[in-house]
Formats: C-alpha cells, sequence, structure tokens
C-alpha cells in the first residue's frame, strides 16, 4: 500500500489545521509524525481515514494496484486519539466485539484473540472488565483491536501512551515485524529515542507546515545544519589559541581540556585536526550528534511554540 498526499489544507472556521502539506507514505515503511499540540497531525489523520475532507489537495491510496481517495473499509487499523472501546466489558467482550464488526468469523475472532493476548501477556485478564485494568493493559487491549484484522496499513496516534518501558520494547518489536512482512505503519508519538529507532521516515509539523522531512539523517541535518565536535586534550591549553583557530565557529568548555566546538561552513575533520595538534596532544575527539529529543525541542522553542509535557526524550512518566 502507498499513500500519496498532495497539497492538503483543511480550515476549522479561521484556524488553518492544514496547510498545504505533500508527502509520500512508501509501502512496508514506517512514518512518523511529529509535532506540539496543534501541529495538525490529528486533522491530518482524520483526513487519511475519511472522517473529514480536505478543503484543497487530494490523497490518493494505491492497494493492489487500486486506485482511492480514502483508505477502503477494512484495509487499516486505527488507534485514535481518543480511545472507543467499553469499560463495563471484558476483555474478550470488547475484542470480540470488535471482530464481528471487522467481519471475521468466530474461528479467525478465536485465533486472533489466543494470539495477541498471549503475546501481550494478557491471557490471565481476558475475562475482567476493562476498567479493572491499568491504562497500559487498556491500551494494549485498544492496540489488539487494530491488529486482530491484520490490515496492510496501521495509523496509531500515541500507541506507546501508558506503557511502561518493557511494554513499549513489545510493541517496537511487533511494529518491527509487521513491517518486515509488508504492513505499512503511520504513527504519530513523542517517545523520541523509540521514534529514532523505529520510523524509516518522519516529519515535523507545526501549525499545519512542515518543519522538516525525510529519515533521520535528513531531518537532522534540516533542524541542525550545524557540525560539532568534542575534544579532549591530554593536558591543559591556552584556551585563548581556540578564538585564533580559522576552523572553529563557536566552542565552549564542557569540562578541564574537553570542548564542543562548532565548525565554520566548508571546513574539513582533517582541517580541524590539524589546527588542534597544534594546541596540544589530543585524548579524544568526537563528532556530537543531538537527538532527536533535542531537535524536536529546539524546533519548537525556535518556533516560539510550548512542547507538550508528553514529549520525553526516554520513557519518563510511563506506568504498567
Amino acid at each position: 500500500m502507498n499513500i500519496e498526499v498532495s497539497h492538503v489544507a483543511k480550515t476549522y472556521g479561521t484556524v488553518q489545521a492544514v496547510q498545504d502539506l505533500s508527502f509520500t507514505i512508501p509501502g512496508g515503511q514506517i512514518f512518523a509524525l511529529l509535532g506540539p499540540n496543534g501541529a495538525g497531525k490529528s486533522s491530518l489523520i482524520r483526513m487519511l481515514v475519511g472522517l473529514t475532507l480536505p478543503d484543497q489537495g487530494h490523497i490518493r491510496v494505491t492497494l493492489a494496484g487500486q486506485h482511492y481517495s480514502t483508505l477502503p473499509d477494512g484495509c487499516f487499523g486505527y488507534l485514535p486519539e481518543d480511545r472507543g472501546l467499553y469499560l463495563d466489558k471484558t476483555v474478550v467482550e470488547n475484542l470480540q466485539y470488535i471482530g464481528q464488526l471487522r467481519g471475521l468469523s468466530k474461528h479467525q475472532i478465536t485465533e486472533q484473540l489466543d494470539h495477541w493476548l498471549q503475546r501481550l501477556d494478557l491471557l490471565d485478564k481476558r475475562k475482567e472488565n476493562l476498567s479493572k485494568l491499568s491504562k497500559g493493559n487498556q491500551q494494549k487491549v485498544q492496540l489488539i483491536s487494530c491488529l486482530m484484522h491484520q490490515p496492510a496499513l496501521l495509523i496509531l496516534d500515541e500507541p506507546f501512551s501508558g506503557l511502561d518501558p518493557i511494554n513499549q520494547e513489545h510493541v517496537l518489536t511487533i511494529l518491527a515485524e509487521l513491517k518486515a512482512k509488508g504492513t505499512t505503519v503511520l504513527l504519530s508519538a513523542h517517545q523520541m529515542a523509540l521514534v529514532e529507532r523505529l520510523a524509516d521516515q518522519m516529519m515535523l509539523l507545526n501549525k499545519g507546515q512542515v518543519v522538516a522531512q525525510g529519515n533521520l539523517q535528513q531531518v537532522t541535518q534540516q533542524l541542525d545544519p550545524k557540525v560539532s565536535y568534542s575534544v579532549t586534550f591530554a593536558d591543559a591549553i591556552d584556551t585563548s589559541q581556540l578564538d585564533l583557530c580559522s576552523s572553529i565557529r563557536l566552542w565552549h568548555m564542557q569540562a578541564p581540556q574537553q570542548f564542543l566546538l562548532e565548525l565554520r561552513e566548508h571546513v574539513s575533520v582533517n582541517q580541524l585536526l590539524q589546527q588542534l595538534s597544534q594546541l596540544g596532544a589530543l585524548a579524544d575527539f568526537s563528532r556530537q550528534q543531538p537527538s532527536l529529543h533535542d531537535l524536536y525541542l529546539a524546533a519548537v522553542q525556535h518556533h516560539n511554540l510550548t512542547p507538550e509535557s508528553a514529549v520525553s526524550p526516554s520513557n519518563e512518566g510511563a506506568v504498567a
């Protein structure tokens, strides 16, 4: 399945939720939507699943050689931002009902339930009402409801929400396995360390517009084109000499004898090393690669936005 979005826009009253977005999600890849509240992620997802229509532009879905303007029913699993299962029903009752809505036979439902309940460690919870489950276990039931009909496309809005680090790893592994089998995945998430490991392509939105787009290396280059290195000298040096190095644009002392250097444009590593070696013997030298988390925060601050509290470099605040 391929998805092509071309010059799509959506306005609610006076608010431009999505502005002239164009991108492609190749089949069998994991595509991550990033951005703070109000960036346009949910508005874009709603258009993709056909809950709303774009005011301009078009969406083209290619599945088994056929072309569609919205996603065909039954071909996708959707985990919305607002969860929708029945808290007063058991895990099995909820999932059996979802399976019936998806047109699965009793045998298929039983087979899928056995597989996913075991895979996500919910077998002992199958007869419990959802209201009695932890937030993390409720989230796992929601995920199963998206997976049991084996869709060609998964659209997941915050799939790691409420999951502890162990269960986040379980879901990460499941998504990687589904990708290997050809499933296309579109996800919106704030666990940047997981997105770095998982996504083939990503797009950072701000106020409905694209801030950066591409693979991790391309997004990193777009958000932070600076080239920085960490250098540690074997002995103390005269720091005033760093100001005289033509290769160095800025420098910052991180610790005694350790410095963070930002290079000028068109300066090679060899040029830098040659100048540094004249200041003293080097004990360590490495390129500094900012994390996606740091780049996200920098982009948010640059655009005078307030980052969501849910954004985390790892798994802070996760629950079981």
